[in-house]
């Protein structure tokens, strides 16, 4: 799959008259997803490329830096999302302060045409571009029409009568609603990290854990979950803690630490792939070392018996 920045990268020689998803596309949920199908399945019939167009960092980071949301997904993520969906093509814009300011036909006709060089562009129903979000659907559409491209659009989707957006899936996982969260992306949140040593305090209690370090900006709240750990190609049930284990004092920095239900190994210097299943419980002080590892104990318990009835 062909990767391309504007405005630093050529538009490659191999993409046909590109059929465009456009947007932010923060989590690549249900949505999203719909609005990939559609622009693959057109691109097929005609025989040109499908293509997503997706801005880094996202709009709100430059525009209202006050006001912008966590990202559910890092640009890599996103683009090897795309690549196992199927994508031929991710044409990612630097988003900057002085592209804010184009007008919508400023970017439509700098973007669109003389870069890419769409033929069908494809976006969510609520999608706004432009100085001051003045460009809506219609000023796309209207756009295309004089610069000789189709605009269509996917309506909002819903899952079990609720709209699915990246909104309300932040505020789902900040709440540490991760399930119901997994419900409206159609696949479990999930952060990348490396393995980092740690002080070693799960292996003294019996339950070693792998510490990492993540880039990911949008975690889940302090608290006991159920995890699934992808190391390399194998997947493994796991609880994960986040937080600062104040049963060992205050004061102590957050962290993420995972403990592997079956098949412990070594994981040191691994880079783990950790999915976000169930929330098992609030992160909190115990009165004794002793009484940590019977709450621990438990919650090995309680996850497993969540394995038991789920295929990991």
């Amino acid at each position: 799959m062909d990767v391309i920045r504007f405005p630093d990268d050529p538009r490659p020689a191999a993409w046909r008259s590109p059929v465009l998803a456009l947007g932010n596309f923060d989590g690549l949920h249900r949505g999203h997803m719909k609005i990939v199908e559609r622009v693959q399945r057109t691109a097929s019939e005609r025989g040109t490329t499908p293509v997503l167009l997706t801005f880094d960092p996202h709009p709100t980071h430059v525009v209202r830096p006050d006001k912008a949301p966590r990202m559910i997904l890092t640009i890599d993520q996103k683009i090897e999302a795309l690549e196992r969906a199927g994508m031929r093509g991710v044409a990612i814009v630097r988003f900057t302060a002085e592209l804010s300011r184009w007008t919508p036909e400023t970017f439509v006709r700098t973007v669109l045409v003389e870069w890419l060089g769409v033929s069908e562009v494809w976006v969510g129903g609520n999608f706004l571009f432009g100085h001051d979000r003045a460009g809506t659907f219609t000023v796309l559409r209207d756009l295309g029409e004089r610069y000789g491209f189709h605009v269509d659009k996917i309506d909002p989707v819903c899952y079990k009568d609720v709209v699915v957006s990246s909104t309300r899936i932040r505020r789902l996982i900040a709440e540490g609603r991760v399930d119901e969260a997994a419900a409206l992306l159609g696949h479990h949140a999930y952060i990348d990290g490396d393995v980092v040593p740690g002080d070693e305090r799960g292996r003294t209690l019996g339950f070693p854990t792998a510490n990492l370090s993540s880039g990911n900006e949008l975690l889940p709240p302090h608290g006991v979950y159920a995890t699934v750990a992808r190391v390399g190609a194998t997947l493994y049930p796991a609880v994960t803690n986040l937080g600062v284990r104040p049963t060992f004092g205050a004061g102590g920095s957050a962290g993420i630490e995972t403990h592997l239900l079956r098949g412990g190994r070594d994981l040191y210097g691994e880079r783990i792939r950790l999915y976000f299943v169930q929330r098992l419980r609030d992160e909190r002080t115990f009165d004794s070392v002793d009484a940590l590892k019977v709450q621990i104990e438990e919650d090995c318990r309680h996850a497993e018996l969540l394995f038991d009835r789920i295929s990991v």
